[in-house]
């Protein structure tokens, strides 16, 4: 094989991101061997020129290197139970916690083979196509990455973030953290002038233009949390933040909707004032959340 040559790769998982990963990979010339608990979810990547495995284990000892990109950390376990490991080069890009990438990084390690986690900032769409922004947070073996970063970054850029495997996931889930509360903002705002006058469509573009501003708040918001001052520069404090929330949730009870979108946020908004922090930035509610540590995490529902 020449130093041009497309290196060949083993895909475990063809679930709508699996299968863009792997039609990416099999469209840049890489030679592809596919597996999936359904055999029949992968029988269609062998029209595009990929060979289908029998097995997990078929299908790690087809490659070194071997991508899992299945439905999360148990399943991981499950399929490559009985695989020999030895000699592999795995990179997990199934979503999982911290926690679970430290777990699996001394489980495949102790089976002979080098590890590399991954969160994937994209959807399958975006996979493959330079110009999309997608991107993969990589933790673990640098040696792995170094290696095999031209092969991985033919699907999407790659940012290598450190040696500890859990912090390809960290990275991961504070990113999809802050999106969550986006979106969370963003439905309340379009459930507050539900039966109003006012286009859904309409509001739209003026969300994202003040979402947009508001987003290099962040760089102050991390000089601040590297600080510890909370007090300097302060345009908009904790104190004139909290005497706003009563507006806020009489306008959703003047309109019929829930508040339970903002309340959490709210609440620690007054019970950080109520401390003492009224004249701070709200970065120091950073301290109230980290203090929470200690709480279980509340029971979902059973459905």
């Amino acid at each position: 094989m020449t130093a041009t040559t497309p290196s060949p790769l083993t895909v475990l998982g063809t679930g709508a991101m699996g299968t863009a990963l792997a039609r990416a990979w099999l469209a840049a010339g890489h030679a592809v061997t596919v597996w999936n608990r359904t055999p029949s979810r992968a029988e269609p990547l062998a029209a595009d020129g990929a060979v289908v495995a029998p097995s997990a284990a078929d299908a790690v000892s087809a490659n070194r290197l071997v991508v899992v990109c299945l439905l999360d950390d148990p399943s991981v376990g499950a399929a490559l139970d009985g695989a020999d490991l030895t000699g592999r080069d795995l990179v997990n890009l199934t979503t999982g916690t911290p926690g679970d990438a430290r777990s699996r990084a001394g489980w495949a390690t102790a089976r002979g083979a080098r590890f590399l986690d991954g969160g994937i900032m994209a959807v399958p769409p975006m996979i493959g196509h330079p110009d999309s922004g997608a991107y993969v947070f990589y933790s673990g073996s640098a040696e792995l990455f170094d290696e095999h970063r031209p092969a991985l970054a033919t699907v999407a850029g790659t940012e290598y973030v450190g040696t500890d495997p859990g912090l390809a996931a960290l990275h991961d889930v504070a990113l999809l953290s802050a999106m969550n509360g986006m979106f969370a903002g963003l439905l309340h705002a379009f459930a507050l002038l539900r039966g109003t006058d006012v286009a859904p469509r309409d509001l739209a573009p003026r969300l994202v233009s003040w979402l947009g501003a508001m987003a290099p708040a962040a760089h102050a918001t991390a000089e601040r949390l590297e600080s510890g001052d909370y007090t300097k520069n302060v345009l908009s404090s904790v104190g004139m933040q909290a005497a706003g929330v009563p507006a806020f949730l009489r306008t959703a009870q003047e309109q019929g909707v829930s508040p339970e979108l903002l309340l959490p946020y709210l609440d620690l908004l007054r019970r950080r004032a109520a401390d003492g922090h009224t004249e701070e930035d709200t970065a120091g509610m950073v301290e109230l959340l980290v203090r929470q540590n200690a709480h279980p995490l509340p029971a979902l529902p059973v459905r």
